[in-house]
């Protein structure tokens, strides 16, 4: 960076981009991910610079970033052409609800807000620690989280996670500490025999259709299909480990694992 705090921000995916917008240090962000919509503001305000797994070089040197913020090894190239650029870049790898408020924390460092980031990080800790509070002694739905429809691909790390603070039981927590999605596949029948009374999915960027999980050769005898409970949680919600996952993200878990209104 040329000077401290980075006065001119590249987001290449949203989590950043919201947390940021959180701290009050959005005037910093000159560029973001193509999918930031939080708040919604954001795609009015900030240029559009790249996609997830491909970015726009040209565009961003243009921008003349003090840093550029990315995640993930699927953003490593990225982040080594910014870097043999002369671009300064921070990497976050969070996969789970620790790495999550670490980020937090560790983005207010970097732009000079670390008691407002503490604080940001405390008030999810406080609430994730009452919804958990909340589901003790209840029944725990049996949960499969599905992030992808071809191959079948099952929840990280975090999305578990919430799925237990909700108060639900995940039925491929193993799975969930596999941070690459081709470790996580699994195959309908595993589904079928690990019996979900709660389906819950997200194919990341297009709109999931219950209908067609539920005509699944065999599904109909899963006690989610059979009672109809397949519930979509849009992507930008849950997908991304950030303050959405936390706040609005569980909250379309908790709403999900409602005990279904007894039939008439």
């Amino acid at each position: 960076m040329r000077g401290f705090p980075p006065e001119r921000i590249v987001c290449l995916t949203e989590e950043t981009v919201e947390t940021l917008y959180l701290l009050g240090e959005e005037h910093r962000i000159v560029g973001v991910s193509g999918y930031a919509v939080r708040p919604p503001r954001v795609r009015r305000e900030k240029p559009r610079v790249s996609a997830f797994t491909s970015a726009d070089l040209p565009k961003i040197l243009a921008l003349s970033p003090d840093l550029v913020l990315a995640f993930s090894d699927l953003q490593a190239g990225i982040a080594a052409d910014l870097a043999r650029a002369g671009i300064a870049v921070h990497l976050f790898n969070q996969r789970d609800v620790a790495g999550i408020l670490a980020m937090i924390r560790t983005l207010g460092a970097l732009v000079g807000a670390p008691g407002r980031a503490e604080d940001l990080a405390r008030g999810y800790e406080e609430r994730l620690g009452r919804v958990a509070a909340e589901a003790e002694g209840r029944p725990r739905p049996r949960v499969y989280f599905e992030e992808w429809d071809d191959p079948l691909i099952s929840g990280i790390g975090w999305v578990s996670e919430l799925i237990g603070v909700a108060g639900g039981q995940d039925v491929f927590p193993d799975l969930a500490r596999q941070a690459a999605a081709k470790d996580r596949i699994v195959s309908p029948d595993a589904v079928v025999a690990a019996a979900p009374e709660v389906i819950l999915a997200s194919w990341c960027g297009k709109k999931v259709v219950p209908s067609r999980i539920a005509a699944r050769p065999g599904w109909s005898a899963i006690p989610a299909v059979a009672r109809g409970r397949i519930t979509e949680v849009k992507s930008p919600l849950i997908l991304q480990p950030g303050p959405a996952a936390l706040t609005d993200g569980l909250d379309a878990i908790r709403a999900a694992l409602r005990p279904a209104d007894p039939s008439p």
